[in-house]
């Protein structure tokens, strides 16, 4: 595998993360569905709670916020030693960027 496609498979695999979070229900609002754990239902599935659906600007707005932060973390490392790891972030930044630029993928 290509060192571009690491970068590519691993920026993608944490925005899909992130992307993922946004999904899960907020701590909250399943505590107040929830029962004391005697009064909790018993077997496989009582406890699953439907994930919140995004549209897909909430899901652009995500993506463009990880871009920017990782371009923001990179402005940030500015010593000589931290060279690498800024470019890394760049070229991550831009396989976000990319991909919102160009959403078909081509």
């Amino acid at each position: 595998m290509r060192a571009r496609d690491k970068v590519t498979v691993s920026t993608l695999r944490s925005t899909l993360a992130a992307l993922d979070n946004a999904e899960a229900v907020p701590v909250d609002e399943a505590a107040l569905r929830g029962l004391a754990l005697e009064q909790s239902p018993v077997g496989a599935g009582t406890t699953e709670t439907a994930r919140q659906e995004l549209s897909e600007d909430t899901v652009e707005n995500i993506v463009r916020a990880e871009a920017i932060e990782r371009l923001q973390a990179a402005e940030q490392l500015t010593a000589p030693a931290y060279a690498q790891r800024a470019a890394l972030l760049r070229a991550e930044a831009a396989v976000l960027l990319r991909f919102l630029d160009n959403p078909g993928g081509e």
